[in-house]
C-alpha cells in the first residue's frame, strides 16, 4: 500500500506521461500515457510480461520510470499479488498496516483538536487541515466498512488469527477487504477477483463502481472489466509500438481493437506490396539489361552501345529505390488458429454412468457426449469438475460406476496449470507430440500461439502465460474428437480467450468446459449444464 497528500475524492486523479521502463536493458513499458480524474475507472490489459504490474507500481510511486513523469493527488490504496507481512504476523497486523493512513489522519485530526481547545497559535488552520483529511476518507468509518467487507469477501476475521496459518486465497480476501474499507480516493489493483467467490467478485463490483475517485485495474476477469472499466488502456504490440487507450468502456476497447488491427493488417500489406512491387521493377530492368537491349539482326554495335547506359541507370535507379524503402510497420502477431478437428458420427463418444471418485466426486454423474455436444460443468471449489475431467481422458479410475469412449476416439485435456518446467523448446516438444500421434497437424507457427522467439526458447524461460498457451497447442496437436478444457481462460489474455471462445463455438469437437470465468460463461450461455 502507497499513499499520497490527502485531497476531497473529487479532486483525486493519476497522471502519466511518456512513461518508459526497461529491466535489464529490455523496455517492459515504452510511451505509456494515463490521465484518470474521479469518477474513471482505468483497466489495464495486456499479455503476461507486458508490465501492467510495474505500471501500477510507478502510479503508486513505489518504483521510479526510467523516464516520463507521474502525478498523484489523493491518498493512494494498493493491493498487489505480495503480501507485505509474514506468517507469525496477525490479521489484525494486516488489518492495522493497511489502515495506516487511516489511522495516522484520525491522531493528527486528535492532536490538532486538543491544539485547538488549549489555545495554541496557529491551531485553527491546522485543525481545519485535520479535519479535511479525515472527511475525504471518511475516517470514522473504516473500520466498519472493512468489517462489512470481511464478510462479504467471506474472510476471517479473527484479528488474533496468525496470517502462516492462512490460505493464500484467505490472506488475499483480508487484504482486499482492508482496501476497500479504507476509504482512500485512488484505488490500484492487481488481479483482485483471484480467490473470490460468486458473492465476493458482486460484492467487489459493487465497491468499485460505487467509488467515489479513481481506479487503476489490473484483471484477467474480463466480466469485472465489463462491468466496471470506462476507460481501456492496452499494452499489447500495436503497430508503432505504443500503448493504445480505448474509451467507451471495455465494449469500446474491444470495437477499438479490432478497428486497429484492421488497419495494422492494412497498413503492412501495403508496405510489403510495395516493397514487392519494387522487387518485381528491379527483377524486370535486369531481365531488359540482360536480354531485351540487344538489337535485332543487321543493326550494328553501336546500337546496342546507345542503349546499354540507359538500361544500366534504371538498374541501379531501381536498386536504390528498393534499399531506400523498408516495411516500417511491423507484422501484426498471428490470431489463434483452431485446427480442424475431426468428426466421429454416428456413435457416442464419451459416456459416463454412476461415476465417482472417493473423496473427491461423492455425487454419481451420468453423461454421455456425441460429436458437436457442448457441456459446462459447474459447481463450487472442491465440487469434483477436474476430478471428472480426469476420469473422462482416462486419467484417473472411478471408484464407483464406469467410463468409456468409442474405440477410435481421441480425448484432449487441458489441465488447470502446466507441468514441471521443461529444459526442451516449445517447438522441440510440439514436434515430438505430432510424431507420437502420427497424425497430420499444422505448424506450431501457424496455430497463432507462440510468437517466434518463444517457439525456440526453453519452456521453463517463458511466461506463465506462454507455457499456457503451449498446453493448449499440445491438446490441439493430438487432433482430440472430444476437447475437456479446465480452467482454460487462465492465465491467457482477453484478446486470445475471445478468439478461442468464438472457435469453440465453431469446432466440429465435443467440447466440456469446466470454468469459474464469467464472461465465459455468459459467452456459453446456451450451452447445456452440469451442476456438481
Amino acid at each position: 500500500m502507497s499513499s499520497r497528500s490527502l485531497a476531497p475524492a473529487r479532486a483525486a486523479h493519476v497522471r502519466a506521461s511518456d512513461v518508459y521502463v526497461s529491466f535489464g536493458g529490455r523496455p517492459v513499458l515504452a510511451g505509456v500515457a494515463l490521465v484518470a480524474a474521479a469518477g474513471d475507472r482505468v483497466a489495464v490489459v495486456g499479455e503476461n510480461g507486458r508490465g501492467k504490474t510495474t505500471l501500477l507500481r510507478v502510479l503508486a510511486g513505489d518504483r521510479s520510470a526510467d523516464c516520463g513523469q507521474v502525478h498523484r493527488a489523493g491518498s493512494v490504496g494498493m493491493v498487489d499479488q505480495q503480501l507485505p507481512l509474514g506468517g507469525t504476523d496477525t490479521v489484525g497486523d494486516l488489518i492495522d498496516l493497511e489502515l495506516a493512513t487511516v489511522r495516522g489522519v484520525l491522531a493528527r485530526l486528535d492532536r490538532a483538536t486538543e491544539a485547538l481547545a488549549e489555545g495554541r497559535p496557529g491551531a485553527d488552520g491546522a485543525y481545519a487541515a485535520a479535519l479535511t483529511e479525515a472527511e475525504a476518507l471518511d475516517a470514522w468509518d473504516a473500520d466498519r466498512r472493512v468489517e462489512v467487507s470481511l464478510a462479504a469477501l467471506n474472510a476471517v476475521d479473527d484479528r488474533t488469527r496468525p496470517l502462516g496459518t492462512l490460505s493464500v486465497g484467505q490472506r488475499h480476501r483480508v487484504r482486499l477487504a482492508c482496501l476497500l474499507g479504507a476509504g482512500h480516493q485512488v484505488l490500484l489493483l492487481d488481479e483482485p477477483t483471484n480467490h473470490l467467490d460468486a458473492g465476493g467478485l458482486d460484492h467487489l463490483t459493487e465497491r468499485l463502481r460505487a467509488h467515489p475517485g479513481v481506479i487503476v485495474l489490473v484483471s484477467h476477469d474480463r466480466a469485472l472489466l465489463a462491468d466496471v472499466a470506462t476507460t481501456v488502456v492496452d499494452l499489447d504490440p500495436s503497430s508503432d509500438g505504443r500503448p493504445r487507450t480505448y474509451g467507451g468502456g471495455y465494449a469500446g476497447y474491444l470495437d477499438g481493437r479490432h478497428a486497429e488491427r484492421a488497419r495494422w493488417e492494412a497498413l503492412h500489406a501495403d508496405q510489403v506490396a510495395e516493397r514487392q512491387r519494387l522487387a518485381d521493377d528491379l527483377s524486370s530492368a535486369q531481365n531488359r539489361l540482360r536480354d531485351n537491349w540487344r538489337p535485332d539482326k543487321g543493326h550494328g554495335k553501336h546500337t546496342r552501345a546507345t542503349r546499354a547506359p540507359g538500361l544500366v541507370r534504371a538498374v541501379h535507379r531501381r536498386q536504390e529505390d528498393l534499399a531506400a524503402h523498408t516495411v516500417a510497420v511491423p507484422s501484426p502477431p498471428a490470431r489463434f488458429a483452431m485446427p480442424d478437428l475431426p468428426v466421429h458420427r454416428g456413435a457416442t463418444l464419451l459416456r459416463a454412468d454412476a461415476v465417482t471418485v472417493a473423496g473427491r466426486l461423492e455425487r454419481p454423474v451420468d453423461l454421455a457426449l456425441d460429436s458437436g455436444d457442448r457441456l459446462v460443468v459447474s459447481g463450487p471449489n472442491g465440487a469434483g469438475k477436474s476430478t471428472l475431467l480426469a476420469v473422462l481422458a482416462g486419467e484417473l479410475a472411478p471408484s464407483t460406476g464406469t467410463a468409456a469412449r468409442a474405440r477410435p476416439v481421441r480425448v484432449g485435456r487441458l489441465g488447470q496449470e502446466s507441468g514441471p518446467p521443461e529444459s526442451r523448446s516449445a517447438f522441440e516438444l510440439y514436434a515430438e507430440r505430432i510424431a507420437r500421434t502420427g497424425l497430420p497437424a499444422p505448424g506450431l507457427g501457424e496455430l497463432g500461439l507462440l510468437d517466434r522467439h518463444d517457439t525456440h526458447r526453453p519452456v521453463a524461460d517463458l511466461s506463465i502465460g506462454a507455457q499456457r498457451r503451449l498446453d493448449l497447442a499440445l491438446v490441439l496437436a493430438g487432433r482430440p474428437h472430444v476437447l475437456l478444457l479446465d480452467e482454460p481462460t487462465n492465465h491467457l489474455s482477453a484478446t486470445l480467450v475471445d478468439e478461442l471462445t468464438a472457435a469453440l463455438h465453431a469446432t466440429p469437437a465435443a467440447v466440456v468446459l469446466a470454468t469459474h470465468d464469467r464472461q465465459l460463461l455468459r459467452d456459453t450461455a446456451s450451452w447445456p449444464r452440469l451442476a456438481l
